[in-house]
C-alpha cells in the first residue's frame, strides 16, 4: 500500500540524518516544537509561549520558521523581526511567522527553508542566544537539543501515515522526542500516552481563547451569533473552541490552510453573515494577518487569540533550562 511505502521512506530519511555527523549544529541551543501529523495541533501557541518565557528570563530567542505558503520566497534567510521591530510583510514572511513576531516582542523571527541558514543569521547579526525551531520535528538536517512534540488526545492510536491518514511519519519516530504535549488530555493520560510511545514525559494541555479583537467594526458580544471563517489545518477545532467558550456559531466558512483571501471570498462570506443574521465573522490570529491586506472589509470581523495552557508548565521550562545549562 502507498501509505506503507511512505512510512518506510520517512523512517529511512530519519535514519539517514541520525547518522553521526549527518546533521549540522548551530552554536546556540535549539529547541524544536513540532508534531507528527499534518494540520493544527497547537504547536504555534506553544512556540510563542516558549519564546516569551525565554525573553522573560533574559535570553534573546530566535524563532526559526520555514515560512510555509508565503507569497514571496527567496533562497536567503528573511528576517521578519529583529526582536525590536517588524522588518517585512506577510507576503515575504508567511502568516505564522508574522503572527509570532507580533505575539512575542523581544524574540527575533527568521524565515528560510534551510533552518540552519536562518539560525546563522540569527546568531551572527541578531545576537540570538537560543533558537526555537517552529514545526521542526521533521526538519532533520538541523541538530536540536530538545524535541517537543504536540498532539491531540487519542489521535495517534487511530491515525495512519499519509496518504491513508494524517501522520507525516510512523509513530515510532516519537521515541526521539524528549517531551510530548497532549492537547485535550489530563497529565496522567498524557504521561501514559507518552510512555506508550517511548517518550520520557507527557504533559496535558488545553486550548484557551482570549477575548476577541475587532479588525473591522465594533467588538462582538455573545448576544448575537457568529459566522466562523478559518483557513487553518483543522477549522473544526476553532469552531469547537468558540462554542466551548460560550460563543454561538451558526455557520462555518472553511478554507484551505494558509489560504490567501480575495475580495470574492469576503463578498461570499458577507452574504452568509447577512443570511444568518449574525454579528459578523469570527476568525483566528493566523487568518487575521492575511485578512488585514484587504482592509476595509465588507463585513464585521474579529480575531480570537489562541493560547495553550499547560498545568505543569514548570516541567517544560525545567527541560529547557537543562538544555540551556548543558550548552552554556
Amino acid at each position: 500500500m502507498l501509505h506503507t511505502l511512505y512510512g518506510q521512506l520517512a523512517a529511512a530519511r530519519r535514519a539517514w540524518y541520525e547518522r553521526p555527523g549527518a546533521r549540522r549544529r548551530l552554536r546556540r541551543p535549539v529547541i524544536s516544537v513540532g508534531n507528527l501529523s499534518v494540520g493544527g495541533t497547537g504547536k504555534t501557541p506553544l512556540v510563542a509561549a516558549i519564546a516569551a518565557w525565554l525573553v522573560s528570563i533574559g535570553e534573546r530567542p530566535a524563532i526559526l520558521s520555514r515560512g510555509y505558503a508565503r507569497k514571496v520566497t527567496t533562497r536567503e534567510a528573511t528576517v521578519v523581526s529583529d526582536g525590536t521591530r517588524l522588518l517585512t510583510d506577510v507576503a515575504h514572511a508567511g502568516d505564522e511567522p508574522l503572527m509570532l513576531a507580533r505575539a512575542v516582542p523581544g524574540a527575533a523571527v527568521v524565515v528560510c527553508a534551510e533552518r540552519y541558514a536562518a539560525g546563522l543569521v540569527a546568531e551572527d547579526t541578531l545576537g540570538a542566544t537560543v533558537h526555537v525551531l517552529d514545526d521542526g520535528f521533521q526538519h532533520l538536517p538541523l541538530a536540536r537539543d530538545l524535541d517537543i512534540v504536540v498532539t491531540a488526545a487519542g489521535t495517534l492510536a487511530t491515525d495512519a501515515v499519509l496518504p491513508k491518514g494524517r501522520l507525516r511519519e510512523p509513530v515510532s519516530a516519537l521515541s526521539r522526542a524528549g517531551l510530548l504535549v497532549v492537547v485535550g488530555a489530563t497529565d496522567d493520560e498524557a504521561d501514559a500516552e507518552a510512555r506508550a510511545y517511548g517518550v520520557p514525559l507527557g504533559l496535558g494541555a488545553a486550548r484557551t481563547l482570549g477575548a476577541p479583537v475587532a479588525i473591522e467594526g465594533e467588538p462582538p458580544t455573545r448576544a448575537r451569533p457568529l459566522v466562523a471563517m478559518a483557513g487553518i489545518g483543522q477549522p473544526a477545532q476553532f469552531v469547537a473552541a468558540l462554542t466551548a467558550h460560550g460563543w454561538r456559531v451558526v455557520d462555518t466558512c472553511a478554507f484551505p490552510d494558509h489560504h490567501w483571501y480575495g475580495a470574492a471570498d469576503l463578498t461570499a462570506v458577507a452574504r452568509r453573515v447577512a443570511a444568518a443574521g449574525a454579528w459578523g465573522v469570527a476568525t483566528t490570529d493566523k487568518d487575521a494577518v492575511r485578512l488585514e491586506l484587504l482592509v476595509p472589509l465588507p463585513v464585521a470581523v474579529a480575531r480570537w487569540p489562541l493560547t495553550l495552557e499547560i498545568a505543569r508548565w514548570d516541567m517544560v521550562t525545567g527541560a529547557i533550562r537543562q538544555v540551556l545549562g548543558g550548552r552554556a
